[in-house]
């Protein structure tokens, strides 16, 4: 990252939270992320993702001019890592979870603000399974998981597929 904010520090900030959501898994323009965000002034959103890009978060994918200007595509930066990752605490990986809670929360109020909703349709799924597995046995699994994700996760935008996000958390008891 070019600076010494932590990622938790940065996506503290719901609307930075709310940018990087958008962008899993795809890129967009300031002016895609506008439209998707129409609550949001512009030019809080011009901050908050130059402040994305300063820390490394963001990166611009492309860059064309359109009337004069340049409008720039942006990326997930999936390297992006904070230096003392080693080094977390107690009250860091609390923090660091809340934040993800809350960009899930995020999402779902998103999906809320429809008129109509259908979670079944829709695929609204939310469910917890215990898996019993040695050491040697859960890597096998994280192996299989990264290939099935890996298998559906590149898949482009289309009008005949819906983005949905697959959020995961891994506790052990």
């Amino acid at each position: 990252m070019a600076t010494s904010t932590s990622l938790v520090d940065l996506l503290h900030h719901p609307l930075r939270w709310r940018i990087v959501q958008l962008l899993i898994g795809r890129s967009l323009t300031t002016r895609e992320l506008a439209e998707s965000l129409p609550d949001v002034a512009t030019t809080t959103l011009y901050r908050q993702v130059g402040v994305l890009v300063k820390a490394g978060v963001l990166m611009v994918s492309d860059e064309h001019q359109v009337r004069g200007a340049i409008e720039r595509t942006y990326t997930l930066n999936t390297n992006a890592r904070d230096a003392d990752n080693a080094e977390v605490d107690h009250d860091r990986l609390r923090t660091m979870f809340t934040v993800f809670v809350a960009g899930i929360g995020g999402h779902l109020d998103q999906y809320l603000t429809r008129d109509e909703i259908d979670p079944l349709a829709d695929g609204i799924s939310f469910r917890q399974t215990a898996l019993n597995l040695s050491d040697e046995e859960f890597a096998e699994f994280v192996t299989a998981y990264g290939e099935l994700l890996t298998r559906y996760a590149g898949k482009p935008d289309a009008a005949d597929r819906t983005r949905r996000v697959l959020s995961t958390i891994i506790v052990p008891d």
